[in-house]
């Protein structure tokens, strides 16, 4: 193939989030050649819409607070499928990853004595579940995404990281023994194709809520990094696992922290029940997200839902007062004037549950480094590929994320990423050398997009997409109907192959860019869906009616979807 730029980095990362940049300033500040790809400019990463905090042991609220009773609430909160061995390296070191980034400048609250403010979120516990609520998520307000994405982009820029902004990454590029030796890429600005050749490729690129139809996930978050590693023929794990937030805004799906139940908010239902109370007797509001989501959905069905409609909740947050939540909440105000339209100090906000967070994804383990199996059934590292972040499955998180441990995750894993990496080129490896195969094919998918004369449209097809795995594969799930789901995605399939691109031109083509996005989604869609089906039990976030039970005898273990030719 003609026609392409080839530059050389030590590492690339793609991805300009908090996992992502992260990771990056690892390296950059040890002297590494050090690249970040991002679609959008980093500040403008989806880590941005994180509210709530970290979740981390750093013993400020509680004195004698302990990472293991934070380890132990992980594990249970994953219905446990989650990793202990993973769990336990970010509870361990998520006190100190905290503390490096108060030194880096982020701007927590603080209590009156000067410590950073914690607040109480879902799921949390002291004494291994025996001693109550605890307190343990580190908050900057109810912007902790946005302090901290700032922190470290300033961080990056001082360490000299050199940031490719408003660049798509398309597909991996690997070699003939399978390593991964870096990614193509687009300059968005000018349509300009580029491969950029690394020797470690981390994808840091988030999630992907975009296969729903109502989430919480900015437009950005389209699964480019699972369908790159797919694409690549790399496997996936859990995907059947995707958390529903309870409270997203109703008819926008904007995100309304978990913080709010944790300052003292709650949930009511049309008669102004707090019926949290029926559902989670003990820990009510702050029940774990899958159980919280869960119980919303059966108050609308059993006809306590709120609205003319009677199709969804409120949160109750006025009887806090004006001055607590002006300065705890000041970002929920605003986006609930906005989207909601109305003024929480006076009345409740509408919410429903809403697609939030990816806990499946590309398979790593605690180094970042990315995972296959070999023919034994055994795992095998997939040389030069790395994943953190979302994108990744180490997996902490297993079948149902706590609040606030998303963050933790970011910063633990991106961190540890950095830190091998960092390892392994201090050793002196050199660049591997580039097969063409991969980079001749990412070239051919461009060409047939802008050969295109004539087929399917863009928006139409992925609003079909999203409209399928919304009403097959949502809160509630069942045998009968995630088959449906499947074949009418099969149809889906053979459409997805005749995609018509109008705009063939090379400036800021945002339609190419959907055009590839919606590629990404139905990798991802097609992985949730078939592995949704597989899982024959009802686990954390993953319910169906045909099977209410856990089974752990046949399902205490993750799923793994490998990719059809």
């Amino acid at each position: 193939m003609s026609g392409y730029r080839r530059m050389s980095f030590d590492s690339v990362i793609v991805g300009g989030g908090g996992a992502g940049m992260r990771a990056a300033l690892q390296l950059s500040q040890s002297g590494y050649k050090t690249a970040v790809i991002s679609k959008v400019f980093p500040t403008r990463s989806h880590t941005v819409s994180a509210q709530g905090g970290i979740t981390c042991a750093i013993a400020s609220a509680d004195p004698g607070d302990d990472w293991r009773w934070h380890m132990y609430d992980t594990v249970k909160g994953s219905d446990y499928i989650g990793d202990q061995d993973a769990i336990e390296y970010m509870c361990s070191e998520g006190p100190q990853t905290v503390f490096e980034l108060e030194h880096m400048g982020l701007p927590f609250s603080r209590t009156e004595n000067g410590r950073i403010y914690q607040r109480p979120f879902g799921g949390q516990s002291k004494d291994f579940g025996k001693g109550g609520q605890a307190a343990r998520t580190c908050a900057a307000a109810d912007r902790t995404g946005h302090a901290l994405l700032h922190t470290l982009y300033q961080s990056n820029v001082k360490n000299n990281t050199v940031f490719f902004n408003e660049w798509y990454a398309t597909d991996l590029v690997k070699n003939q023994d399978g390593a991964v030796v870096g990614v193509m890429a687009i300059c968005i600005e000018d349509g300009e194709t580029v491969f950029i050749q690394s020797k470690a490729t981390v994808f840091a690129t988030g999630g992907a809520g975009r296969i729903y139809a109502s989430t919480t996930n900015a437009l950005i978050n389209t699964g480019d990094g699972v369908g790159m590693a797919m694409r690549a023929g790399y496997p996936m794990q859990d995907m059947e696992m995707w958390q529903f937030h309870p409270t997203g805004i109703y008819g926008a799906g904007t995100l309304v922290t978990e913080g709010c139940r944790g300052e003292g908010g709650y949930l009511i239902n049309k008669d102004g029940e707090r019926f949290m109370e029926r559902y989670a007797p003990n820990a009510k509001d702050l029940a774990g997200r899958d159980v919280v989501a869960r119980s919303m959905v059966l108050e609308i069905l059993d006809g306590r839902g709120c609205g003319e409609g009677g199709d969804h909740v409120k949160l109750k947050l006025d009887h806090l007062g004006e001055e607590v939540l002006n300065a705890k909440l000041p970002g929920i105000l605003e986006l609930s004037r906005t989207f909601a339209h109305v003024d929480p100090v006076k009345e409740p906000i509408p919410v429903v549950p809403t697609c939030h967070y990816m806990m499946g994804g590309i398979p790593t383990n605690v180094h970042g480094q990315a995972l296959t199996l070999n023919e034994d059934g055994d795992d095998e590292i997939i040389p030069g590929l790395f994943a953190v972040g979302e994108v990744a499955c180490v997996s902490v998180h297993g079948a149902n994320r706590l609040g606030g441990n998303s963050l933790l995750d970011l910063v633990v894993f991106g961190r540890a990423a950095g830190k091998y990496i960092e390892e392994m080129l201090s050793q002196g490896i050199e660049q591997r050398q580039v097969a063409q195969t991969d980079i001749e094919n990412s070239s051919l998918r461009l060409v047939r997009l802008n050969e295109s004369s004539s087929g399917e449209s863009i928006p139409a097809l992925r609003a079909e997409l999203q409209q399928v795995m919304q009403n097959h594969f949502g809160v509630f799930r069942s045998g009968d109907f995630m088959k449906e789901g499947v074949q009418k995605l099969e149809v889906l399939r053979e459409r997805l192959g005749n995609l018509h691109l109008a705009d063939k031109s090379s400036t800021f083509n945002t339609a190419r860019i959907e055009a590839l996005e919606l590629q990404n989604l139905f990798e991802v869609a097609e992985a949730t869906a078939i592995s949704a089906e597989g899982r024959t039990e009802s686990r954390g976030a993953h319910a169906r009616d045909d099977y209410r039970e856990r089974d752990d005898e046949n399902w205490l273990c993750h799923s793994m979807y490998f990719p059809q030719d």
